[in-house]
């Protein structure tokens, strides 16, 4: 129950579908449906559904569970033909297997990732995959942060990670030690968004062509990269 009220109270005054953040969401999008297979998928921990919207465009058959009853009869008005669960991952006993379960921006959010990746690791059919996406401690604007005395070591929480109820910040060998305690095989590790200065700064001062080069650019450098991406299928 307590965790379900905090999802809620997260639910009331979400970010992630403000400014940047959009535009970070549809790169990761960009890079996993490269990867995409097979012709089911399930969305863990939609939130505003911004990942959802483009999930929504391809031809798979689409599901999602999400904690926060908000977010789950928001996508039920704007996503009819979607299946959506109101349930905790821990909870939750899906219907059938996927060939694609992603997870974009969650597993910083929950209290044991690696039981949340062994639970979906169950749920894939045999030649399914699991897509997740989540923000990297040595991005170099969180080294940067260091340097200034903004923070005190990259994986400190910052303003943003606490509003957004994230529990860790995740380097490129914790996520990857994540995946392998689950008894996952990584497919693909890599990055995206070369991230020099704060989301605020960007806003105010990028044009659009530059956001778009330097998502690329962390495409080339994925341990300095603002977020970092596992593709993983059953070991």
């Amino acid at each position: 129950m307590d965790e379900s009220n905090a999802l809620e109270g997260i639910a009331q005054n979400s970010l992630y579908a403000a400014g940047v953040n959009t535009d970070t969401v549809l790169y990761s999008f960009e890079i996993f449906k490269r990867h995409f297979r097979g012709t089911t998928m399930l969305e863990m921990g939609p939130a505003e559904g911004v990942m959802t919207e483009h999930l929504a465009n391809t031809d798979f058959e689409l599901s999602a569970v999400e904690g926060a009853e908000l977010f789950c009869k928001d996508l039920e008005k704007r996503y009819p033909e979607m299946q959506v669960t109101h349930s905790l991952f821990e909870d939750f006993a899906p219907p059938k297997m996927y060939d694609n379960i992603v997870l974009g921006h969650v597993l910083e959010h929950v209290e044991e990732p690696v039981d949340i990746l062994s639970r979906a690791r169950e749920w894939l059919t045999e030649d399914g995959i699991i897509l997740a996406a989540v923000p990297n401690a040595r991005s170099l604007h969180r080294q940067a942060a260091v340097l200034m005395g903004l923070l005190t070591f990259e994986q400190e929480m910052n303003d943003a990670d606490r509003h957004h109820g994230h529990r860790r910040v995740y380097t490129p060998e914790t996520f990857r030690r994540d995946f392998l305690q689950a008894g996952l095989n990584i497919e693909v590790f890599g990055g995206y968004w070369m991230k020099p200065v704060s989301n605020k700064q960007i806003e105010e001062t990028w044009t659009p062509e530059m956001l778009s080069a330097f998502m690329k650019l962390g495409e080339r450098y994925p341990d300095i990269s603002g977020e970092i991406y596992i593709v993983a299928s059953r070991a």
